[in-house]
């Protein structure tokens, strides 16, 4: 096998790295290769926003190619969890660049920071920096500025624990009010046109297909690599576990795998769309989840990670199973040209188990468009029930819900059809009850602050609660809509 460069813009040029390992950090590089220390290590593990900086692509590349600033997609990321290779072919934007290096002015972002005193000691500030430049950028290619809420919501991936988020929202806004400096994206545009992205990208220990066919294939020879896609989770396998990964199978190079598109009366969710672009799919067409959107992880992890990471990886604490598992949705799984479509919920076998464990990776999942939903939520119970409407008219019988349920049991459960004991006026206890019945059919995890029995009682008592005091159905579509000049074209509420 051929050994390629991994070949990205980076500071005015294209870069090439030929030694890099295959889980080398993009964290890692800059500060220790590149020697660009703008960018901090903070947590390690995606969490706190110090390493935050945005990877531009081309259009084509991106899981949305409508999206895209002047011809180039931007989206914040974790510097820290990112591996290296994935930057093939891409461009990489850090704090450095914002500053011109033939000017003594700094940034917009950087000077309403300045102004509106949005720094203390300064270790989270560029991560900060950068979220707000890729606002910027978005906004200012269409004329348009966000609402405050719409700051907070783009800053949700950076943390401060000095400054407090009031001055540093003032930066957001004052920062349109000074003179325009907008991303000169012609020369990055052509540096990346003239990296071939046709073809499969391979190193030593690194594969990245760029079909379907090729990742299938590629599957059936390397049956044991490691498949990678947002390295959202699994770059913590490395920062934090120190673990070795061996042979690796890149999926974001796979446009046919970030596809979110309606096939057939169905929502069709490819397993490498982002987190990002398949829960906006999801609360365009079931309102309710807009908070859930909102509240997933943060924009970094979203823009990087997949929605086919987050139901394949099998975490009984993931957020998106229950959803997902309470509107029915089907997975598809594929070796080689074998393809089989089978329930989510039969999806999981046992504790981080799934399907895809044996060899099958994740295509995409299925939704019917006709269903609806309401949401309840306490704690790690994450009850999402189905109100069981049909559009037309028909409807089942009164009572009768479906449920997906994270956090108890070891792995990601949905409840069926439980008939009256989901009436608000069925109050049933004990073993006997629901909470029994739950507890029977799930055996919830068992943790040291909470029994198995009080988990599931916790769980019945959740899901008996009277509808009457839960938020009005559409509840969120007054967030979905709350920025009606936030471009549109900019990536929606990102």
């Amino acid at each position: 096998m051929s050994t390629q460069p991994i070949r990205f813009f980076h500071r005015g040029r294209l870069v090439e790295v030929n030694d890099a390992a295959p889980t080398r950090t993009v964290l890692d590089w800059l500060r220790e290769d590149a020697r660009c220390t703008g960018t901090k290590e903070g947590c390690n593990e995606g969490d706190c926003g110090a390493c935050t900086v945005v990877i531009g692509e081309l259009p084509e590349h991106t899981d949305t190619p409508d999206a895209a600033v002047r011809g180039l997609g931007l989206r914040t990321v974790n510097a820290c969890i990112q591996f290296l290779p994935t930057l093939h072919g891409k461009a990489l934007f850090t704090v450095e660049d914002l500053k011109p290096a033939a000017s003594s002015e700094m940034h917009p972002a950087q000077q309403a920071m300045v102004e509106c005193h949005g720094s203390q000691c300064g270790f989270c500030t560029p991560g900060f920096v950068m979220s707000l430049w890729s606002t910027y950028e978005r906004h200012a290619a269409c004329g348009t500025r966000p609402s405050r809420q719409a700051l907070a919501d783009d800053l949700a991936g950076n943390l401060c624990r000095c400054t407090g988020y009031r001055p540093i929202l003032d930066a957001g806004q004052r920062m349109f009010d000074l003179p325009v400096a907008q991303l000169d994206t012609a020369p990055v545009i052509e540096a990346l046109r003239s990296v071939d992205r046709n073809d499969s990208f391979e190193r030593p220990g690194f594969h990245a297909p760029k079909t379907l066919a090729a990742l299938a294939a590629l599957r059936e020879r390397l049956p044991d690599a490691r498949l990678l896609a947002g390295s959202t989770d699994v770059g913590l396998w490395v920062t934090k576990q120190f673990k070795e990964l061996g042979e690796i199978i890149y999926v974001g190079d796979v446009t046919e795998l970030k596809r979110v598109e309606a096939r057939d009366g169905e929502l069709w969710i490819g397993a490498g769309a982002s987190l990002e672009l398949a829960w906006r799919a999801l609360a365009a067409r079931w309102p309710e989840l807009t908070d859930v959107w909102l509240r997933f992880a943060s924009p970094p992890i979203r823009h990087a990670g997949t929605l086919g990471g987050n139901v394949a990886n099998g975490s009984p604490i993931g957020d998106a199973p229950p959803v997902l598992m309470s509107l029915d949705a089907l997975v598809e799984l594929r070796r080689g040209e074998r393809v089989r479509r089978m329930p989510l919920a039969d999806f999981y076998v046992d504790y981080m188990s799934g399907g895809s464990a044996a060899g099958r990776p994740a295509a995409g999942a299925r939704l019917q468009d006709q269903q609806a939903l309401r949401l309840r939520h306490f704690s790690r119970v994450r009850g999402f029930l189905d109100r069981a409407r049909r559009r037309g008219g028909a409807t089942r019988p009164p009572g009768l819900r479906r449920h997906g349920r994270g956090g108890q049991a070891r792995g990601p459960r949905r409840g069926g059809d439980h008939g009256p004991a989901l009436d608000p006026g069925h109050r049933e206890r004990g073993q006997g009850g629901f909470g029994g019945r739950l507890h029977a059919a799930h055996r919830p995890a068992r943790q040291r602050h909470v029994p198995r029995a009080g988990r599931a009682e916790l769980a019945a008592a959740l899901l008996a609660r009277d509808p009457a005091h839960e938020p009005a159905a559409g509840a969120g579509d007054q967030r979905l809509g709350r920025d009606a000049a936030h471009c549109r074209a900019g990536g929606g509420l990102t």
